[in-house]
């Protein structure tokens, strides 16, 4: 046998007989997953996938961390064409962090402004029950009978050694490897069987641990890139449940040009959004978050959560800074032709499985414009915008806000409550539930208590009746203060005038006398 290919067996073999023993400890899915020959615990404790579409091209980036022994580990994941070395490439890491926390579901706080506030004469800061800030809208956006391993691609990426295998029948490719003496897990062919019959692809990067630095035994490993033609927009996530010992989660963000994507072949839902919480879920946002989420989910059983459609060149609230013209091209639009850096849309899927209730790789279709979890509260606390809805563009996310009450003295006559802007000295108190698939789920996680109104789609009633604003009273009182002002009735001008003139008249008078 070449040495190329028994180089690619191997690592196949590797990728086969260590699922055996392979024990992922976390909740992140994995479009692919990791092997070792050693015979230890290794683990995929991050993984972060955004996909970029336009026309037939698709651009997967994907950052990954890795935990298990330093030496002879690799990632598999399945492709659909043969790729060379000008399709793959290595990325930086801060991009990733950038996509997720712009997309992320955010927690946002409004102050009420000071009720005997007056803005000067024909500039009026706030107006009562508009949105300010808003966004402006987006541009609408080996042989045995027959069967045969094959070598079809090699090359070196960073710190990746790449091989690129095809297949053309998965019994041959299990005879094989039973030929060759190496163990096969049980199960490990029906779920390569779909691949192979479909004509995939498996690239396989063996990491050289001597470029590779480990921290705390996690591998601080290079994003990876690749881009490929194909009509099917699709993403292949069931190898890596091979041996999955419990629930994962999948998040993907999806780019492309004027156009916001969902599942094709499972339900879609968007999430609850525009719901006012209490100031405890400051504290933990993502187990807040988490538990929404998992509520979500148990209300629409295996659906595909959309979190998340916007311009991605722009946000209200931001978390952080809006994606550019470098991140794009970062993550793919260098080899994208006829884009346009202003009419990317970004879009978040989220959805949590198990290897017993995932049917299918995730295929994902084009979807008409959605709106919501925008605008600023009314006066009284409350909110035009519920859920989602179609609109002419995509301004859509998972939004969450905590109203802070005025605490200071009411000193006016005619207080106006309910005026909200941002915090009074300044800055930007919105936060993002990054990293969902880390979060610990929580026990008693008890949501009727956190949420400020019902929640009529996840069938939850607010503890306390909901948010109320005060009475709009007020008070000018001191050692002048009438006994009619005391008890609410205003002194008006023209009455104090007349009993500033009737005292100056008595005065001059007493005078003369």
């Amino acid at each position: 046998m070449h040495k190329t290919q028994r180089s690619a067996a191997l690592l196949l073999t590797i990728l086969l007989s260590a699922a055996a023993w392979l024990t992922p400890q976390s909740a992140q899915a994995f479009c692919g997953f990791y092997v070792s020959g050693a015979s230890k615990d290794l683990s995929n404790n991050a993984t972060q996938v955004t996909l970029m579409r336009h026309g037939e091209r698709t651009v997967l980036s994907m950052q990954n961390n890795y935990k298990g022994p330093p030496e002879d580990f690799a990632l598999v994941i399945p492709v659909p064409v043969v790729l060379q070395e000008e399709n793959v490439k290595t990325l930086p890491k801060d991009v990733f962090e950038r996509v997720d926390q712009m997309a992320a579901p955010r927690l946002v706080e409004y102050w009420e402004r000071d009720p005997c506030y007056k803005p000067p004469r024909d500039w009026d800061f706030f107006d009562d029950g508009k949105v300010y800030n808003e966004a402006a809208p987006s541009p609408t956006a080996a042989a045995v009978d027959g069967g045969a391993v094959k070598v079809e691609a090699e090359f070196a990426v960073g710190e990746y050694q790449v091989v690129i295998l095809s297949a053309n029948d998965s019994g041959a490719l299990d005879a094989w490897l039973k030929e060759k003496e190496y163990k096969i897990p049980s199960g490990a062919e029906p779920v390569l069987r779909p691949y192979v019959e479909a004509g995939t692809k498996f690239f396989v990067a063996k990491v050289d641990s001597k470029k590779v630095k480990f921290e705390d035994g996690k591998a601080k490993l290079s994003p990876l890139r690749f881009h490929y033609d194909t009509k099917d927009f699709n993403l292949p996530i069931r190898l890596g449940l091979l041996n999955a010992n419990g629930p994962q989660d999948l998040i993907v963000h999806i780019l492309a040009q004027e156009q916001r994507y969902e599942a094709a072949n499972y339900k879609n839902v968007t999430v609850p959004t525009n719901i006012i919480v209490d100031e405890p879920v400051r504290e933990d946002f993502a187990g807040f978050y988490a538990a929404l989420f998992d509520r979500t989910l148990e209300s629409n059983p295996g659906a595909v959560v959309t979190e998340y459609s916007w311009a991605a060149s722009t946000c209200d609230p931001c978390p952080g800074p809006t994606l550019n013209s470098q991140d794009f091209g970062l993550l793919g639009a260098d080899v994208m032709p006829n884009t346009n850096p202003w009419r990317w849309v970004l879009t978040r899927l989220h959805t949590r499985y198990t290897k017993d209730n995932l049917g299918e790789d995730l295929v994902f279709k084009a979807a008409p414009p959605i709106v919501g979890g925008r605008g600023t509260p009314d006066n009284q606390g409350e909110l035009a915008e519920r859920g989602s809805q179609p609109g002419p563009v995509n301004n859509f996310q998972g939004r969450y806000i905590i109203l802070n009450l005025w605490e200071g003295d009411i000193n006016c006559m005619d207080p106006k409550r309910g005026v909200w802007g941002g915090p009074p000295k300044g800055g930007n108190k919105t936060h993002a539930a990054k990293n969902m698939g880390d979060v610990d789920r929580k026990e008693g996680v008890k949501l009727a208590s956190l949420v400020r109104e019902d929640v009529p789609s996840l069938d939850i009633k607010a503890e306390g009746g909901g948010f109320q604003m005060p009475e709009a009273q007020g008070s000018v009182c001191g050692c002048t203060c009438s006994t009619a002002h005391r008890q609410g009735t205003p002194l008006w001008p023209g009455t104090l005038l007349a009993i500033g003139l009737g005292a100056f008249v008595w005065a001059v008078r007493r005078r003369r006398g």
